[in-house]
């Protein structure tokens, strides 16, 4: 017998469990569906050395409010880095240089800062402040983040700091990476400020960048999931449309299908693409994969780590003689990471991936390349037996690239708003980061809630399989 529920979401990351936890609020009973074991996606949270820590995201950007409110709603607290991060650069005279600390993916708010000049030199600022003279026009319709700082602050600061900070945090350099998806609005800041450092003021304000959960952002997907029906270890494997406009879902369980009249497909966007090939009519473009990236976590018993020589951590740029792309000092960074462990002991967190990387060369990195990249970063010998415990996590499918940001994947995106009880969120949509997501999620449930449900309009469909959804991979 078919198992009726006025809402149901494919996928228990940050996208699916804010998008039910909405639609809960709104009165409705969604049911949750997740391939995996586990809960939360990309945030996801391990024990290492005795030691709860994220093994995912790790903190969440403050420019948007969506989380941070979400944190306030769910009686979590959230709390902001105890210290500064730094950029490495191979011309830095082997040293880290302190990340501006008004600045937006390396873009500043005011370009002749000291600790602007300091990374980009006197003449790079004073070539960035030209911003400030150009027509706000200029650069308004750039597609990439390259193009758009090239042309309002020029090549120099586009090199020394935004393509070092574009890369640690979206593997990515920035002339692959579209404005929209991973600073979305600035464009339109820049016209109606008249700057480009004026639309990054505006936007990142004067307090902390970002934030996470006090105890780890795996509280987070934990709180949330709380909020609905979740069941772990089922693997949906299609969806029909039904004649009457309804949905049916199809898992692996054995269980009858659930019929719904609003339906979120929250899994990564591969598989997203490939159920909605025969759930809506017309052709569907191929999506491709993100880059794959592996995460070291060491816990070491380190006192010689405790001045914290490199702050909250560092991004690293090309050509820097490690592997890594970022290190997170994740017991300098917060202090309430830091009060829960002895004396003596800290935990780092290296990242390896970049797109354009060898694949093979990302699946070698394991603890003793994080240990010597962590001792040439920091400047401080780490012997192999100070290393109390490890965690590598490789996600296969690693960072996605954004669909809102590419224009082949417009019309599906288009089509899927168009189809009634449909909707479709995660990082291949919304970009990366859990504001970007939580954000877009949140929005697609209202768009969901205030729209006429499935069965209000009839548009026949067929079935289409489903592939699991990629967990992380804890070794």
């Amino acid at each position: 017998m078919t198992e009726r529920r006025d809402a149901v979401v494919v996928g228990a990351g940050m996208g699916g469990l804010t998008a039910a936890h909405a639609l809960a609020a709104a009165g409705l009973r969604p049911l949750v569906l997740e391939a995996g074991d586990r809960v939360g996606g990309l945030v996801q949270h391990a024990r290492v050395g005795g030691i709860d820590v994220d093994a995912g995201a790790e903190s969440f950007a403050l420019r948007r409010p969506e989380v941070a409110d979400l944190v306030g709603r769910l009686g979590l607290e959230r709390a902001t880095p105890a210290s500064d991060s730094t950029i490495w650069l191979p011309d830095g005279g082997g040293r880290a240089l302190t990340t501006p600390a008004r600045s937006l993916l390396g873009i500043p708010a005011d370009p002749l800062a000291d600790d602007v000049v300091a990374v980009v030199g006197r003449d790079a600022a004073a070539r960035a402040a030209a911003d400030l003279t150009l027509d706000p026009a200029a650069g308004a319709d750039s597609a990439t983040l390259a193009e758009l700082v090239t042309v309002r602050m020029g090549a120099d600061l586009l090199e020394r700091l935004v393509r070092p900070v574009a890369r640690g945090i979206h593997g990515a350099d920035p002339e692959n990476l579209a404005v929209d998806a991973v600073a979305p609005g600035l464009r339109a800041a820049l016209v109606t400020h008249g700057s480009l450092a004026a639309a990054v003021g505006a936007t990142v304000g004067d307090g902390p960048a970002v934030a996470c959960v006090v105890g780890g952002m795996w509280r987070l997907p934990e709180a949330l999931a709380a909020s609905a029906e979740v069941h772990t270890g089922t693997r949906v494997t299609s969806v029909v449309r039904e004649p009457d406009g309804t949905w049916s879902v199809h898992a692996d369980d054995g269980a009858a299908p659930v019929r719904t009249r609003r339906l979120v497909l929250a899994v990564p966007g591969p598989e997203t693409v490939e159920l909605l090939s025969g759930a809506l009519p017309g052709e569907v473009p191929e999506l491709r994969p993100g880059h794959p990236i592996v995460q070291v976590t060491l816990v070491l018993d380190a006192p010689e780590l405790d001045a914290a020589p490199l702050g909250s951590g560092v991004l690293v740029g090309p050509d820097a003689g490690v592997r890594t792309k970022a290190l997170t000092h994740a017991t300098a960074k917060w202090a309430w990471l830091r009060a829960a462990v002895p004396q003596g002991v800290h935990v780092l967190r290296l990242s390896y991936g970049r797109a354009g990387d060898d694949p093979a060369a990302i699946e070698a990195v394991d603890a003793e390349v994080a240990r010597a990249d962590a001792q040439a970063l920091l400047g401080v010998p780490l012997a192999p037996a100070q290393v109390l415990d490890s965690l590598r996590v490789r996600r296969p499918l690693g960072l996605p690239p954004s669909a809102a940001a590419d224009p082949a994947l417009r019309p599906l995106l288009e089509r899927v708003r168009a189809a009634s009880g449909l909707g479709v969120c995660g990082a291949w949509v919304a970009g990366t980061g859990v504001a970007a997501v939580v954000a877009q999620a949140e929005q697609e449930a209202r768009r969901l809630l205030d729209a006429p449900a499935a069965g209000d309009h009839a548009t026949p469909g067929d079935a289409s399989p489903l592939l699991a959804v990629h967990p992380p991979i804890l070794d």
